[in-house]
């Protein structure tokens, strides 16, 4: 186990912002939804007492080594979709604060074998948990035209994503998109010259959401910790796209991820959450200048009633 976070792994996106609105007490049960580098999860340990308690989630082996040595910290090494069955099996059923952070943490952008990144050549793979399961390229040769074209309009919003969809077919009719640089050579195209790397990023990220489920397993996390959070727990949840910020800001203002405000008996609007930050929380200018990946980050957070 390490003493230090490591800022070559991630460094943490609005970290003081994101565990003051947490106001956390000594002897508070803490979630820390995603570990990563292990940033946030240093300065929440910071804020507990003696007789406090973190439960830090990643899927990621890679992370293992990023663990504090500190008896108040356990790590779960699973998706944070399991969360309240993890927490169950360690003998917790209630906690005080749960924080997300759901950006990729830079260590994955930056390790080119993993596939993440649109630069470079690597295998097509993007799979947050390499212990099994479809990888980018099974998705880039096996799903239909249709399939391809609902990822990269749901996920990516694309604005045209049957072209991109097209391309991805005729390329692979040729030969089986094995890596990045395939992937980026299929949609070439169909790239904008002018805006070629938000294009690309936009293909990338469509497709790492879907090889991951990540939007299923936000919405199974935001349900569970309105289970698993005390009354007058707090969530906290950072975010990086418009897809994820509109699930959040949704559950946080109404419960559901509609967004529709049910009403009680009596007309009252019968939502689980009071919202803390009534805008999102964006990173200061001394922040973007210091790490300029958190320039898309959007924090928000509320209390359980």
């Amino acid at each position: 186990m390490s003493s230090e976070y490591r800022t070559d792994y991630h460094t943490p996106v609005l970290l003081e912002e994101s565990v003051s609105l947490m106001e956390i007490c000594p002897a508070d049960c803490c979630i820390d939804l995603t570990f990563g580098g292990g940033g946030h999860s240093r300065r929440i340990l910071r804020a507990l007492g003696p007789e406090g308690a973190l439960y830090a989630f990643d899927q990621d082996g890679d992370t293992h080594d990023n663990r504090p040595d500190d008896a108040r910290f356990h790590y779960v090494e699973s998706n944070f979709r399991f969360m309240r069955g993890a927490l169950r099996l360690r003998g917790v059923t209630e906690a005080d604060a749960v924080l997300a952070d759901l950006g990729v943490s830079s260590h994955h952008f930056d390790c080119t074998e993993r596939g993440f990144s649109f630069r470079g050549s690597a295998p097509l793979d993007m799979r947050m948990n390499r212990r099994g399961g479809r990888t980018a390229a099974d998705i880039a040769n096996t799903y239909s035209n249709a399939e391809l074209t609902r990822l990269l309009r749901d996920w990516g919003e694309v604005e045209t994503p049957w072209k991109a969809a097209n391309c991805i077919e005729r390329a692979r009719a040729l030969r089986p998109l094995a890596t990045t640089a395939d992937l980026v050579e299929a949609v070439r195209p169909c790239t904008p010259r002018k805006d070629e790397a938000k294009y690309l990023t936009k293909i990338f990220q469509a497709f790492r959401i879907e090889v991951n489920g990540e939007m299923e397993a936000l919405r199974m996390a935001l349900e569970q910790s309105l289970k698993v959070l005390r009354p007058g727990g707090r969530l906290v949840v950072i975010s990086y796209h418009s897809l994820e910020d509109r699930l959040v800001k949704n559950f946080m203002r109404s419960g559901n991820f509609e967004g529709r405000v049910e009403k009680d008996f009596y007309g009252r609007p019968a939502v689980p959450f009071e919202p803390v930050t009534r805008k999102a929380v964006t990173p200061s200018a001394e922040e973007l200048e210091r790490n300029p990946r958190s320039r898309s980050a959007r924090l928000r957070c509320a209390v359980k009633k």
